[in-house]
């Protein structure tokens, strides 16, 4: 309405002004970019007010609400636990519309000669994750380490999970203990020769911080590292501050629940494939339950998420390991990582991990999609290098909600040497021996997620007490 207002008023009066022979075509150009101006102004307040066009407010991750926890840190000695998702942000997702609307308004504002400055625009977060710039990151993001100790926070160590606190390291690959080139800053690995922070590596410590993105299924390891680092912690009493990030898939909890015989740093805890929990609620679960050692119970402060809850559709906009390259990765691993447990690649070694899956043992007559594996990153020697691997490319699914496991039997049944299909790995990743033999016995989807039920009813009444998010 006010724009309408506007642009009768401005039309009336350049008709008048032309009329009287008092107004240039310049000026009657400028007049219709400020009116352009006013109705994306009109555009942008719209969409900052959530009452309008029911937009939902902005989620803020744990990381970026600095005013709760830079109190907390300040004149003590810090330790953090980081990678490369361990980053403020500084914008906001954009909507599509949005981006949209900024490449017009620069495409307005570009100069018309050759000579073309280089862009001050800041970047905005793609929806397809691109790999993180480690060397040089976006200017859409600061890691959380330059942004603390720019604010002169004293950090003693940063503590590395799986991949490495840069992020590059293959899956499983040995990762050594060293110093951070860019800020001189020591890094200890915990995936290399200790996966739990040793007493010495903690006695000039004060706080703990936690701030690594998960994605929510059982064997992803960084949970298995948040549980030795809380061990650690409680044992040589010193405060563990979580700054909490969205699970991408937190909005189902589905699986075998973990039999504890068969617990290893890809399942230390009887829960479910998918938990269904971020990480700092999961981490209030790890004491709740006294799952640490002897009992013990560590300190821990929660800096929760603003506008979350476990139906909020988040996109990373960095990938959390070298294999995980984008959203549909990421909903499809916890239904596709049963595959690391067999002869079956998941597609490392292309540009479609977790988004493929093939063999050259699988019948191609059934399987007519193909890829060949390349050492690339994240994959060094991928299985089956070289060779030709048949299956099935999922890069196109649309959003799972539970997990997927026909895949699997699908594969099994069509394998030219069954006996060969499965390997020891299986059933750490499955957290139990049923899972293999359900499948070995033909027994269909439906009736393998049957028997899951009772076990996942169990742990949805242990995990209600823990969520800090609807």
């Amino acid at each position: 309405m006010r724009f309408n207002v506007v642009k009768n008023t401005v039309l009336l009066f350049v008709l008048g002004m032309i009329s009287c022979g008092n107004f240039s075509k310049e000026k009657i150009e400028s007049l219709k970019t400020e009116e352009s101006r006013d109705k994306r102004q009109e555009t942008r307040d719209k969409r900052q007010d959530p009452t309008t066009n029911n937009q939902q407010p902005t989620t803020i991750v744990g990381a970026n609400q600095t005013d709760a926890y830079l109190p907390l840190l300040k004149g003590k000695r810090v330790g953090i636990v980081a990678n490369q998702t361990s980053v403020i942000f500084k914008e906001r997702h954009e909507t599509r519309d949005e981006r949209q609307e900024t490449r017009d308004k620069n495409q307005e504002t570009r100069p018309k000669t050759q000579d073309l400055k280089p862009s001050t625009q800041y970047p905005v977060h793609s929806t397809q994750n691109p790999e993180p710039n480690t060397q040089h990151p976006t200017p859409s993001h600061t890691h959380l380490v330059d942004s603390l100790l720019s604010r002169n926070i004293n950090i003693k160590t940063v503590f590395a999970p799986e991949h490495g606190f840069r992020g590059t390291a293959d899956a499983g690959e040995h990762i050594k203990d060293g110093v951070d080139t860019k800020t001189g800053v020591p890094i200890v690995s915990l995936y290399g020769d200790n996966k739990k922070p040793k007493p010495e590596q903690l006695k000039h410590i004060d706080v703990m911080v936690f701030d690594i993105q998960d994605v929510g299924a059982r064997f992803y390891t960084y949970i298995s590292s948040l549980h030795y680092v809380m061990e650690a912690c409680a044992e040589a009493h010193i405060p563990l501050l979580i700054l909490d990030r969205p699970n991408p898939n937190g909005h189902y909890v589905d699986g075998p629940i973990l039999e504890m015989e068969h617990k290893s740093f890809v399942g230390m805890h009887p829960i479910p494939v998918v938990h269904g929990m971020t990480i700092g609620e999961y981490a209030t679960m790890i004491n709740g339950e006294k799952w640490l050692k002897n009992g013990v119970s560590c300190e821990l402060k929660v800096i929760p998420i603003k506008n979350y809850t476990h139906q909020t559709a988040y996109s990373l906009p960095i990938k959390p390991s070298p294999n995980l390259p984008n959203d549909t990765a990421i909903n499809l691993y916890p239904s596709l990582c049963f595959f690391e447990g067999t002869n079956v690649s998941v597609g490392r070694g292309t540009d479609k991990q977790f988004q493929v899956f093939g063999s050259p043992f699988l019948d191609k007559t059934k399987y007519t999609y193909s890829f060949t594996p390349q050492p690339n990153e994240g994959a060094k020697q991928p299985p089956y290098q070289n060779k030709v691997c048949y299956g099935m490319n999922l890069s196109h699914t649309k959003k799972l909600n539970g997990l997927d496991l026909s895949y699997l039997i699908n594969a099994y049944r069509a394998t030219q040497n069954k006996s060969e299909f499965f390997n020891s790995f299986f059933t750490k990743l499955a957290g139990t021996k049923k899972l293999q033999q359900q499948i070995e016995d033909g027994l269909t989807e439906t009736d393998i997620k049957a028997s899951w039920q009772q076990g996942l009813d169990g742990f949805r009444k242990v995990r209600d007490k823990y969520l800090i998010y609807e």
